[in-house]
């Protein structure tokens, strides 16, 4: 970790603890409550057969599903898919294990994730859908289409976290262990996040977001809005907290799946330059997917700034030829 770094992220937590008794406590009480309020707002709980889960919806016309990633939930899967709503799907959002008010069973492996989304799905009598697994979402997405391919239309797979051989990462760029050291710094508590923000507003980004600060300061300015959306949506971070520590615990056991095995049409979208070193991976399981399309961008970190109008073109394009595909094979007569 550089010096700049350390010191920026210390004195966000210094001075997150002058927040607890000086005169920004205010401020920052005000800002927490209303990011609690925010997040019991709008999402519903269905009883499923894997337990309680959070989720919403939005839209109207094709299903999709958005497995959030991590230090999301119900919410940060609606702010992608508010782009997706506009084209035409129907988004069901939910919050996956221990993720705001979805509790983490003693099994949160990621196929036990795959069959509560499949659960989810029965409790809202949805047969089939296109499923989305973004970043630390997709191991539970891509398990779902293996585990109830009868029950994904399509799969796209969006900066996913998946596993890629030794000889392939060590080829192209990995994760810092900054990333690793600031993440235990900036979730300790509410506290330290909101101040973070303020103070060390870009080593957040690189670090959390996965994404170089520099692309998001010469981004435009509606690029520059949705990034800011993106890290206020991860506060409260106290509620995902539980939730953040299982998708460690994937990650670092994260093994070879049955690429081979799914059959469902698959897209993978990666950037070359996503500081969390997604790209390896994503390349890896296009290639042993069969028929999977590989999307990727050299540039845009983790975020794919600069390329949000494209990104949500290309995924919505995709969906709806899946859609048209099925409605062809049944005659033009498919219902849910």
């Amino acid at each position: 970790m550089s010096a700049r770094k350390t010191y920026a992220i210390a004195g966000a937590a210094a001075a997150a603890l002058g927040v607890l008794t000086g005169v920004g406590y205010r401020r920052f009480q005000h800002e927490l409550r209303g990011a609690q309020l925010r997040v019991v707002t709008g999402s519903a709980v269905a009883d499923t057969a894997s337990g309680r889960i959070e989720y919403a919806q939005q839209g109207d016309g094709d299903p999709l599903l958005i497995v959030h990633g991590a230090g999301g939930g119900f919410d940060q899967g609606l702010l992608f898919a508010r782009g997706l709503v506009d084209r035409g799907f129907r988004v069901t959002a939910m919050s996956r294990f221990g993720y705001l008010r979805t509790p983490l069973p003693e099994d949160a492996s990621a196929q036990a994730q795959a069959d509560a989304h499949a659960s989810l799905l029965d409790s809202l009598q949805i047969r089939e859908t296109t499923v989305i697994g973004a970043s630390a979402g997709a191991p539970s997405a891509l398990q779902f289409a293996i585990r109830h391919p009868q029950r994904c239309r399509a799969l796209v797979l969006l900066v996913p976290l998946t596993w890629a051989p030794g000889n392939v990462l060590r080829s192209v760029h990995r994760p810092a262990r900054i990333a690793e050291l600031m993440l235990r710094w900036l979730v300790m508590s509410d506290a330290v996040y909101w101040m973070a923000l303020r103070v060390a507003r870009g080593a957040v980004i690189e670090t959390i977001l996965g994404t170089p600060p520099s692309l998001v300061k010469a981004a435009d300015r509606s690029e520059q809005a949705r990034i800011d959306e993106v890290l206020r949506s991860v506060f409260p971070l106290s509620q995902r907290a539980a939730g953040l520590k299982n998708d460690a615990r994937v990650a670092a056991s994260l093994t070879r799946y049955a690429l081979e095995e799914v059959r469902v049409p698959t897209l993978v979208i990666a950037l070359r330059d996503d500081l969390y070193g997604m790209y390896a991976g994503a390349q890896y399981t296009a290639e042993h997917i069969p028929g999977a399309r590989f999307v990727h961008y050299d540039h845009g970190g983790h975020l794919w700034v600069g390329h949000q109008d494209a990104l949500l073109e290309t995924v919505a394009s995709f969906a709806h030829e899946r859609q048209e595909a099925k409605c062809s094979r049944a005659g033009g007569d498919y219902r849910l």
